[in-house]
């Protein structure tokens, strides 16, 4: 995504790794949403200016309440702007969740179907929508990907919290998803799985190229995971830093985070954070 936004530090220099090249998939301008409260409606959002671009890994980061996830349901056409905002996705008006693209939700549980195996659950989008034959090769494909292809007859009730975090992720690639609409997928999981799902999706991103928006509140998770950073902050919120992260691809969990640069850019997303929540 690209924000323009004010700084009052000079963001790392982008390397041709991080910087934003691609054709523009999703793009807001001056977007406000508001929500109702029992107060009556309360402004979420607003004055946010982005563009998020083929193939990025784009983090949206932010304390809890900030519109987080209120930003990545306006991108992905389930929550409506406030009149005067403009959001659209490959150049047209944005009216509603568009085909191309898929949410992985934090709540696996929640988003897997208990009654349908691993491979009727990878499925479920593709239903109606194709053959029989070209879903089990897409299912089959995605299952593969996600290294679950061993495990496609079993339920989800079966499998760890991580292997059903996976399922949704191969839902979203036999979809043949080229976005992925991510919100804290990985926040429920303990540490060795959190870490072992990162190091999942940057393969499959390395490997399939899908531009990527992932909601998170882990700041280390964000400079590990991002090719940009952008910072919510505010009440109304709005995009206080766009950050490039330049780390070298691919990444490790131990060597890139022993990296100097991992730990300046740790430091000015921690500084940002602090700067506009006291």
């Amino acid at each position: 995504m690209t924000v323009a936004t004010d700084v009052r530090e000079a963001a790392p220099p982008a390397t041709p790794a991080a910087a934003a090249r691609g054709p523009v998939v999703c793009h807001c301008r001056d977007l406000t949403v508001e929500l109702g409260s029992s107060e009556g409606p309360r402004r979420v959002l607003e004055g946010i200016t982005a563009d998020l671009r083929e193939g990025e890994l784009v983090s949206i980061l932010g304390r809890s309440g900030t519109g987080k996830t209120t930003l990545l349901r306006v991108l992905g056409g389930l929550v409506d702007p406030a009149p005067g905002s403009q959001v659209g996705f490959r150049g047209q008006p944005l009216d509603g969740p568009p085909e191309e693209a898929a949410f992985v939700f934090q709540d696996y549980t929640a988003s897997l179907l208990p009654w349908r195996t691993v491979e009727k659950n990878v499925a479920l989008g593709l239903e109606g929508k194709a053959s029989k034959g070209e879903i089990r090769r897409r299912v089959a494909d995605a299952l593969e990907t996600v290294g679950l292809a061993e495990r496609a007859r079993d339920y989800p009730w079966r499998l760890s919290g991580g292997m059903q975090q996976r399922v949704q992720l191969a839902r979203g690639l036999a979809m043949d998803a080229r976005v992925l609409l991510m919100d804290e997928p990985f926040g429920a999981l303990d540490a060795m799985t959190k870490a072992s799902l990162q190091d999942e999706l940057q393969r499959v991103h390395q490997q399939r190229k899908p531009t990527i928006a992932f909601v998170t509140h882990d700041v280390d998770e964000a400079v590990y995971l991002s090719d940009r950073i952008l910072v919510l902050g505010g009440s109304p919120a709005t995009i206080v830093r766009d950050i490039p992260v330049e780390l070298p691809r691919p990444r490790d969990q131990l060597a890139t985070k022993e990296l100097p640069q991992f730990h300046r850019l740790r430091r000015i997303v921690f500084d940002e954070i602090r700067a506009h929540h006291g």
